[in-house]
């Protein structure tokens, strides 16, 4: 079963292919039995050389820039046909039209399932939110029932707690100012 994070990452790298325009871009969700190396195929194509190298440096800069992961190996980037990049829990194969005809990835491939983004988004959340619920159900558990939790003063507090701090303010000012007549006072006298 593949990871969220690795999900994660393909839907990243699938985001940086529509970015850059790429064409009949699919995902392939390999069965386990038949490809001990990876868990998915990332399968897209470009309409030129050019604008295959486009697409590969844009999911490897993506992926870097958001979870530091770098592709253990890349393949043809120079002749742009036929990129491959190896992100060992998938592989982004990025062809030519006519490669990706010839080769047919998806005819040799029929076991594979195929998802769309829409299915690896939920798939996303489900792991998500299952992976926040036992947390939740934890700290539940560890608060005592009847444990004394604070709660925010209310209006007639405040109030109270305003009139009494101008009462306080009020005597400090009267002491204040008898005390600094008292000296004038005993100057004026003498």
């Amino acid at each position: 079963m593949p990871s969220t994070e690795t999900n994660q990452l393909l839907a990243a790298a699938v985001a940086a292919c529509e970015d850059k325009k790429a064409e009949d871009i699919r995902i392939l969700a390999l069965d386990p039995s038949e490809s001990g190396l990876t868990d998915y195929f990332l399968i897209c194509n470009g309409t030129n050389e050019r604008q295959n190298v486009a697409i590969t440096d844009e999911i490897e800069i993506r992926l870097k820039r958001e979870f530091g992961v770098y592709p253990n190996s890349v393949e043809g980037r120079r002749q742009g046909e036929w990129v491959l990049m190896d992100y060992v829990d998938f592989i982004v194969h990025v062809f030519s039209a006519e490669k990706r005809a010839f080769y047919g990835l998806e005819r040799l491939r029929k076991s594979a399932t195929t998802l769309s983004i829409g299915d690896l988004n939920a798939e996303i959340t489900a792991a998500i939110t299952a992976q926040r619920k036992p947390k939740k159900v934890a700290v539940k558990a560890a608060i005592p029932a009847k444990a004394a939790v604070k709660k925010a003063p209310t209006k007639s507090a405040v109030k109270k707690a305003v009139k009494k701090s101008a009462t306080v303010k009020k005597a400090v000012a009267k002491k204040v100012a008898t005390k600094s007549k008292t000296p004038a006072k005993k100057a004026a006298r003498k």
